[in-house]
């Protein structure tokens, strides 16, 4: 992969421009146009443009609410764009900076008007009151929308080591628009990854590489993933003629869905479409174009097996091409992390994921895991009393 130098702000004259407008509270009508192309020289977490956030958009509680444009690294490993949002508490940041949090935004689709700050989380009810947490305690919030959500190309959804750059990159970018407010709003280089769903496998990926993408100008200091998604890739081996109907949930049709497209998108090599029904090859066009919520209801009462002529182990190299791309990392965290998970998940199966935090605990690692009583979204409403005292902790607070 491309080494990229970090660090410099960098600014485009049209970010520069729009930087100062909405510093002055001026409402820009819209973003300058993103380049065509990143150079490949380009400064990771690089400030390409600025607009306003839509007020409806905003985490409650914030004082501040911009959306950015930024470089990062997509899922071929080269230079890219993303786009992403950044809120501020109010008052004054302590000595150097507002502590930030990254969060990693759960599933809302691969199309670009799923990104979050185009449309908001598509879990707003939830998501919006958990960020607020965040604000209320004297944290800002940074979060990306990811790689190809809402930027050239398709977002690779599950792809963890890109969405790790993204979600890092993203805090580079924040500082690098903070930098040109007054010093009592600027974002502190001390960090931590925050994740629900989607979001807590790139949170707990993001655990992983945060030290080594973030570099010498970023302090992580840990990381809080929530309903976090683990052997997926096994689960997906048993993809083909015949799959069961998945129980409970179009959720979860959904899901294998947005994989299927993305690896269509990220690994061709695979050869997917050579195994795809017309059934499948539908719902594969579909997710590239449908939000999660809207999709899950065009599932209803469709089975997996209706998608393939054949076992996606079938394919050349399959098990291990999806292993590289989306298993999560089982050892070499420098950082303590938490993992909390509902008993009831019916969207992440808990067996899946309580057997990824005993493979990390057997490993050494720094790893916190608690079980709550819910289902998968009652777990992230749960867990904010346990997840501010852990990151506290961390951030010496």
């Amino acid at each position: 992969m491309r080494s990229r130098t970090r660090a410099t702000i960098r600014l485009t004259a049209a970010a520069s421009a729009t930087l100062v407008a909405v510093a002055l509270g001026a409402s820009p009508a819209a973003a300058a146009p993103l380049p065509a192309s990143v150079p490949t020289d380009a400064a990771a977490g690089e400030l390409l443009s600025v607009r306003p956030l839509s007020s409806e958009l905003w985490v409650p509680g914030a004082a501040q609410a911009v959306a950015l444009e930024y470089t990062t690294t997509d899922a071929f490993g080269s230079p890219a764009t993303s786009t992403g949002t950044v809120f501020l508490p109010p008052g004054t940041a302590p000595a150097g900076g507002w502590p930030v949090i990254s969060w990693a935004h759960g599933t809302s689709g691969l199309a670009d008007a799923c990104a979050p700050s185009v449309s908001g989380p598509a879990a707003p009810q939830r998501d919006l009151p958990y960020l607020a947490n965040w604000i209320d305690n004297g944290y800002a919030i940074v979060a990306s929308d990811y790689a190809g959500l809402g930027t050239p190309g398709l977002h690779a959804y599950l792809d963890g080591r890109t969405t790790a750059h993204n979600v890092v990159d993203m805090v580079a970018a924040g500082r690098n628009y903070t930098s040109t407010l007054p010093a009592g709003q600027q974002l502190s280089s001390s960090w931590a990854a925050v994740g629900q769903s989607q979001g807590g496998g790139a949170a707990i990926y993001t655990a992983r590489y945060a030290t080594e993408f973030g570099g010498p100008e970023l302090d992580y200091r840990g990381a809080v993933g929530t309903g976090t998604p683990a052997y997926i890739e096994r689960l997906l081996e048993i993809g083909g003629p015949g799959t069961p109907p998945v129980p409970l949930t179009p959720g979860l049709t959904a899901y294998v869905s947005y994989i299927v497209a993305a690896l269509r998108y990220a690994h061709p090599e695979l050869g997917i479409d050579t195994i795809l029904t017309p059934t499948g090859a539908e719902y594969a066009a579909l997710a590239e174009s449908e939000c999660i919520l809207d999709f899950e209801e065009q599932l209803r009462g469709v089975s997996l097996g209706d998608f393939f002529t054949a076992p996606l182990t079938s394919l050349p190299n399959f098990q291990s091409t999806v292993a590289h791309y989306m298993a999560m990392p089982e050892s070499g965290f420098d950082k303590p992390f938490f993992m909390g998970h509902g008993a009831l998940d019916t969207d992440v199966p808990y067996p899946t994921t309580a057997l990824y935090a005993a493979r990390l605990t057997e490993n050494g690692q720094p790893v916190t895991f608690k079980t709550y009583p819910g289902d998968h979204s009652a777990t992230l409403t749960a867990s904010p009393p346990d997840a501010l005292a852990f990151l506290d902790r961390l951030f010496g607070r």
